[in-house]
């Protein structure tokens, strides 16, 4: 007897728990806040670079096995050939691990656009599929650069309108001064451990400085009375902290040191970075944020090079603006919709020609009825109608109708897409 069929999982066509699609007019933010920020990168120096969306595990190892990203939340997996491989969780080891790889010459300075993996709880503008504007500068060690790439982000909040984000700066140190920093730290938590259960000794075991990070509330007493890094800070760190807050004084750019700010991975070392806005919960205030990683790419086997980058959440982002009012849709109207009485290829080489001025166009399809055709060019929203009908044919000329207005004309055949280029607001590029 042939196995009864299963019945269909209700889910199995849907986007799978904690991603989700970005269809128009949604769709046009997305591409314009990109278009802003690849602006923006390039600007600054910076190329595109677009890395692998899976990764040897090793790779993202090295950003920390103390974290929770790394322990806990990474999508992982074994392929046919046996290899182990993870969905990228983050976007900074994947192009310092191209930067081994291909070593080009230093500064290298790349920005990327890329989604990310991480099994977490959904919450609102978090998803297990999440999505990031960022910027890596490797292989120079220079408080400079430090500004340059604060400025970079800070300057992109502006650029798309975003008001009140609040740039929280501190420095993770050195070599010379994390270790005995680390190692206060420690001392002090377990010292203080009493009633905070076994999840707060693991995590202070595994790495201190990863609880300075927590959102718990049962911790936040212990954690606001703890060392401060910046009371460790060697001579060199100090120096190095203090010219990256001269550097944002000159460019007027406002920061609020926060002693207590640590980045998600252990890489970081020196500035580290956090934008922030109110408009969001407080516990998810975050939009974007980054800081220095001196020593990540000798950890990846390749050659000194300190780098520093930052990562910025694109949904995270335009929950901000919405609070805001900012980042409005970018779908733009069409400029032409012909509507063909005709039939054959006349509508087909009209179309072409239009869109080869680079020009908007559209067209019904289908073999509908003119009525039918005028009807969908309203709804289109189009600012002009093409008409291609038997009678402007013979004279060798087309009806253009202002859908606006409701005025109509005859235009030569030949001009109409140079006619209505000359009637735009604002010209295209072909």
């Amino acid at each position: 007897m042939p196995d009864t069929p299963r019945p269909p999982n209700p889910d199995a066509f849907r986007a799978p728990t904690g991603t989700h699609d970005v269809l128009s007019p949604e769709s046009s933010r997305w591409s314009g806040l990109i278009a802003a920020f690849a602006r923006r990168a390039e600007r600054f120096g910076y190329g595109l670079a677009i890395t692998p969306v899976f990764e040897h595990l090793e790779v993202f190892r090295r950003v920390g096995a103390g974290t929770d990203v790394v322990r806990k939340e990474m999508y992982t997996f074994t392929d046919a050939g046996e290899r182990e491989l993870a969905l990228r969780p983050e976007g900074t080891a994947p192009v310092v691990r191209a930067f081994v790889e291909h070593r080009p010459t230093p500064p290298w300075k790349a920005w990327y656009v890329a989604p990310h993996f991480r099994y977490e709880r959904p919450q609102r503008g978090r998803y297990r599929q999440h999505h990031q504007l960022g910027v890596e500068a490797i292989g120079v060690d220079d408080p400079d650069l430090d500004v340059e790439v604060v400025d970079l982000a800070h300057g992109f909040f502006t650029d798309i309108g975003l008001s009140d984000v609040r740039l929280r700066l501190n420095s993770m140190g050195d070599e010379e001064s994390r270790p005995a920093y680390r190692a206060a730290l420690r001392s002090y938590l377990l010292d203080h451990a009493d009633g905070l259960g076994g999840d707060f000794v693991e995590r202070v075991e595994a790495s201190p400085l990863r609880v300075l990070d927590s959102k718990r509330s049962d911790w936040r007493e212990i954690i606001e009375r703890a060392p401060q890094i910046t009371e460790y800070l060697s001579d060199a760190a100090q120096n190095s902290f203090e010219r990256v807050q001269r550097g944002l004084d000159a460019l007027a750019i406002p920061y609020e040191l926060d002693p207590r700010l640590v980045r998600g991975f252990d890489y970081y070392t020196g500035t580290t970075f956090e934008f922030t806005v109110e408009d969001l919960d407080a516990a998810q205030d975050a939009i974007g944020g980054g800081g220095r990683y001196d020593r990540l790419a000798e950890e990846m086997g390749g050659p000194a090079a300190p780098g520093i980058g930052f990562g910025i959440g694109i949904e995270r982002l335009l929950l901000a603006a919405d609070a805001q009012g900012v980042v409005g849709s970018r779908v733009q109207r069409p400029d032409a919709f012909v509507v063909d009485a005709l039939g054959g290829l006349e509508a087909v080489r009209v179309v072409h020609e239009l869109r080869s001025l680079g020009l908007r166009a559209d067209r019904s399809y289908g073999g509908r009825s003119v009525k039918a055709q005028w009807r969908q060019a309203d709804r289109s929203d189009a600012r002009f109608g093409v008409m291609l009908g038997a009678d402007e044919a013979s004279r060798g000329a087309v009806a253009v109708k202002n859908l606006d207005t409701g005025d109509q004309t005859e235009v030569d055949r030949d001009e109409v897409a140079a006619w209505i280029e000359t009637r735009l607001e604002t010209p295209h590029d072909a």
